[in-house]
């Protein structure tokens, strides 16, 4: 008896590939699109967008001859992804909402509704890997870059479970971008050269602050410049040895002060908990040689610290921490134990480029020590750590 798959349809050339893939692998196939958001409040794009994605999903399931089925979700959307961007944000800190539209809704509010049509599995058109691995008398789930290294979304996965990925498939995960394309176009989906979609997921893109301002009050307070000849600690290249102190390893960590630091008021803004570090958009600041960046914001007292240039010592960091409440190990064997250090490839953001770095395990939390600087490390946002081309774990940045 054929397995049933139930893929998740969006109205992209990706999902579209993925349902037409395990057609050919002999699965018996579904197409079910999403509905997670109403509200047009923010966007910068037709207000009917979502219909727009409706019509190529509905389409892409006719071509292909799979029954196709529609599901609102927006109510666990707006309480588990974007009622927590709002908190975040309130906070002065920077969710993912595509991380947490990953594990909170697609593999779990929308695998739930794939299993009440019979799903076997879910598939979606990520870009990333599954392979099933033996760990002692465990069946072990890996989840792996994809095979585009341009296209790699397997970062947005950080924060998937065993139990997710056991019940999903990735069919795209071994293709590029130019393949899938290819592919769509040879077997006549209307979505073949159709643009990706921007912003947040499932909402579109959005003009954060207009957004942001459904939840929260724009609040007037001073901009700050720190030039960037204040005295930050200078931090030489390379990875800690195993005998560091935790004092060492918090100093390593903890942000810039800048209210230490002798600033100059040079304009103001609507509010601080509408900016993230390393922004440079909003600041609106005229007459200096090179763009000002955010360095850092205090929600408690509404200002807002910039830096001139792309190079300001203030947009550099050598480390950052995570709560232990906020360590994720999508490989449960392969976990640290308190006291242990170990060296990873860790990546801060979508699309940056892996970077060395050194976990220490401690009782509050982890430390992650970087071999270089890096730029723009935001609270609120996911630290993911990789073993070669394996995801091993991440973590929602603290401080």
């Amino acid at each position: 008896m054929k397995k049933k798959v139930i893929t998740g349809l969006s109205g992209g050339v990706d999902s579209g590939v993925a349902a037409w893939m395990l057609i050919q692998q002999g699965y018996e196939v579904e197409g079910l699109f999403m509905r997670n958001w109403h509200d047009t409040t923010g966007l910068l794009q037709s207000d009917c967008h979502w219909e727009d994605d409706l019509m190529f999903a509905e389409m892409t399931a006719s071509k292909l001859g799979i029954p196709f089925h529609f599901t609102d979700l927006s109510e666990p959307y707006r309480k588990r992804v974007i009622d927590y961007m709002f908190s975040e944000y309130e906070r002065g800190r920077t969710p993912n909402p595509d991380v947490l539209c990953n594990r909170e809704i697609k593999f779990d509010s929308f695998a739930e509704e794939a299993k009440k049509l019979g799903g076997d599995f879910v598939a979606t058109g990520h870009y990333c890997r599954k392979e099933e691995v033996k760990a002692g008398e465990q069946t072990v789930y890996r989840l792996l870059a994809g095979k585009d290294d341009s296209k790699d979304q397997s970062y947005f996965l950080c924060q998937v479970s065993q139990q997710q990925l056991a019940f999903a498939l990735f069919p795209v995960g071994n293709m590029t971008k130019v393949e899938v394309r290819k592919v769509a176009a040879d077997i006549g989906l209307a979505t073949a050269q159709r643009k990706d979609s921007q912003g947040i997921c499932f909402v579109g893109k959005v003009h954060l602050p207009t957004f942001l301002q459904q939840k929260l009050r724009a609040k007037e307070g001073n901009i700050v410049e720190i030039p960037a000849s204040a005295p930050f600690t200078k931090w030489e290249p390379g990875l800690p040895g195993e005998n560091i102190t935790e004092d060492e390893l918090v100093k390593m960590v903890s942000p810039h002060d800048f209210s230490e630091f002798q600033g100059k008021i040079t304009g103001t803004h609507n509010g601080a908990h509408f900016f993230t570090i390393g922004q440079r958009k909003g600041i609106n600041i005229g007459g200096h040689k090179e763009p000002l960046f955010v360095t850092g914001t205090d929600v408690n007292r509404n200002i807002l610290y910039v830096g001139e240039g792309q190079s300001h010592p203030g947009l550099y960091r050598k480390g950052l921490f995570v709560r232990n409440d906020e360590i994720h190990w999508i490989r449960k064997d392969l976990a640290m134990n308190n006291g242990e250090s170990r060296e990873y490839m860790v990546r801060i953001r979508y699309r940056q480029p892996l970077q060395k770095a050194k976990l220490y395990l401690r009782d509050n939390g982890m430390y992650i020590i970087f071999n270089k600087l890096q730029r723009g490390i935001a609270p609120g946002q996911f630290a993911a750590w990789y073993e070669g081309e394996e995801l091993i774990g991440s973590g929602v940045i603290d401080r």
